[in-house]
Order: structure tokens, then C-alpha cells, then sequence
């Protein structure tokens, strides 16, 4: 997918840069694939705010997607692509042989009317889902399990991808996007290819508005507060704050390690590259 320019007619116009959707379906969704879903939008059960900065945004449905791929042998045609307001990258709405339809994430390189299964020791093209102990080493995947069977969790954002590194026994070496490499069982699935919408990167929203329309409250800095409200907050004239970089609650937000799970920490072999 392509980049879309604008023509400066306002100041907010000129700065802005979109993904050019004009090769997705512009029909609404398959109805029976959605589902209103309440959420909490950063409020807990009495009203009040526990999560900053979050709004509801634009009404939307959620689309059902198939992380699991559970359809083992049955092959898929892909019928069209859509935009999904609930998540970065695209999706695509296939048909088995079976006449049931399902969503799922799209994948680059694919087009519509292209086959795509689930199974055993499949080819190794774009959108085909397997065990990783049937993918060869090298190969980039997606919506990776990491419990056999409960659906995949890892790379599943705009153009994100993991490769493969090898196999070792019950254990298979993955590099994920962040750099980290682990170890995942290698009976759990995953799907071959990299995800589509790669230029969602690239994106400019031009202006404070579209940030409310993707539920994205307005967020004040620390170093303009006052001392009650931020660490960062008071001073004569303007300030930097006078300290390293922390929250309102007196956190570290910049290379402090707050990771706390030492049951996974044996599968991780080498943590994320630092930025």
C-alpha cells in the first residue's frame, strides 16, 4: 500500500500523511463477524480515571478475527481486504471449502482469489499456517502461538514479522521484531509471510483531532505542571524539570527495566536491541 499527500488547503492538510486505502473494501463489514464490545476507556467500575490520556474515540464494531486457525486441511479463498479500526494492520475476509467465512489477518503479498490452508507440513507460501517445527529456518512468520493450540499473540501489528532462527528438540529459536530472541515449543503455530499495511509507520495525523478520533485524549507535560501535580512541575520561568525522566508517580521512563516474570525468563536467550 501506498502513501497518500494532501494539498496544503489548511495548515493542518499540509503535515498530513495517510495510508492510501483505496484498494480496500468500502462496503461495511460481514455483520455476522462483529460484535459490540463495552470498553472501559481508561475508567474504572466508579467513573474514574485509572489510565490517562484515553477517550472512546469514533463509534466502531469490533471485527471477530481467527487468531487461532483451527481449520486444519480446509482451504480458504481470500474474498476481499478491509480496514479494521481496532488494530493496525489490515484484514481479509476468506471463504473455506465448507462455505463458512472468517477473518483474518492480512498478509503482504497476497491478493484476492488466492488459496491459503491450515495444516501439516504445508507449502511455504504467504498466509498458509503451521506447526514451526514444519517451517525451515530463515523464513519470516506472524501471529505466533506461545501455548499450543490457544491462538496466536506474538506479531500481530501493521508489517511486523519474526523469523525463524532453528530447531532445537521440543524448542524452536524465533527473533522477534524488538530483536529478542527466545525460545518457543515448536508445536505451537504460526503463519507464514509478514503482515500487511507496512506503511502505517509513515503515518502524519496532521492534527490534534484525528488523535480524538482514534480515542487519544490531549496530554499536558510534566515540566508545565505544578510540583503538587508532577515531579517535573514548578520552578522560576521555564524549566527542565531538574531530574532524570520519571512519572507523576516518581517512576523512571527511560531504560529502566520493569519486567517482572522470572517463570519466562529461561526461554528469552538474548533481550530486545536498545533503540
Amino acid at each position: 500500500m501506498a502513501l497518500r499527500n494532501y494539498k496544503p488547503y489548511t495548515k493542518s492538510m499540509r503535515g498530513t500523511i495517510l495510508v492510501d486505502r483505496s484498494n480496500l473494501w468500502k462496503g461495511k463489514p460481514e455483520k455476522t463477524l462483529t460484535k459490540k464490545i463495552n470498553r472501559s476507556v481508561g475508567r474504572n467500575n466508579q467513573g474514574r480515571i485509572t489510565s490517562r490520556h484515553r477517550s472512546a474515540g469514533h463509534k466502531k464494531k469490533y471485527r471477530v478475527i481467527d487468531f487461532i486457525r483451527n481449520k486444519f486441511g480446509a482451504v480458504a479463498e481470500v474474498k476481499r481486504f478491509e480496514h479494521d479500526p481496532f488494530r493496525s494492520a489490515n484484514i481479509m475476509l476468506v471463504e473455506y471449502d465448507d462455505k463458512t467465512i472468517s477473518y483474518l489477518l492480512a498478509v503482504e503479498g497476497l491478493k484476492v482469489g488466492d488459496k491459503i490452508s491450515s495444516g501439516d507440513k504445508l507449502e511455504i507460501k504467504p498466509g498458509n499456517c503451521m506447526k514451526i517445527s514444519d517451517i525451515p529456518g530463515g523464513t519470516s512468520v506472524h501471529n505466533i502461538e506461545l501455548t499450543p493450540g490457544k491462538g496466536g499473540i506474538l506479531c500481530r501489528s501493521a508489517g511486523s514479522s519474526a523469523q525463524i532462527m532453528g530447531h532445537d528438540g521440543d524448542y524452536s529459536t524465533v527473533r522477534l521484531a524488538s530483536g529478542e530472541v527466545r525460545k518457543i515449543k515448536s508445536n505451537c503455530r504460526a503463519t507464514i509471510g509478514q503482515l500487511s499495511n507496512i506503511d502505517n509507520k509513515n503515518v502524519k495525523i496532521g492534527k490534534a483531532g484525528r488523535n480524538r478520533w482514534l480515542g487519544i485524549r490531549p496530554q499536558s507535560r510534566g515540566v508545565v505542571m505544578n510540583p503538587v501535580d508532577h515531579p517535573h512541575g514548578g520552578g522560576e520561568g521555564k524549566t527542565s524539570g531538574g531530574r532524570h525522566p520519571v512519572t507523576p508517580w516518581g517512576q523512571g521512563t527511560k531504560g529502566l527495566k520493569t519486567r517482572n516474570n522470572k517463570k519466562t525468563d529461561q526461554f528469552i536467550i538474548s533481550r530486545k536491541k536498545k533503540r
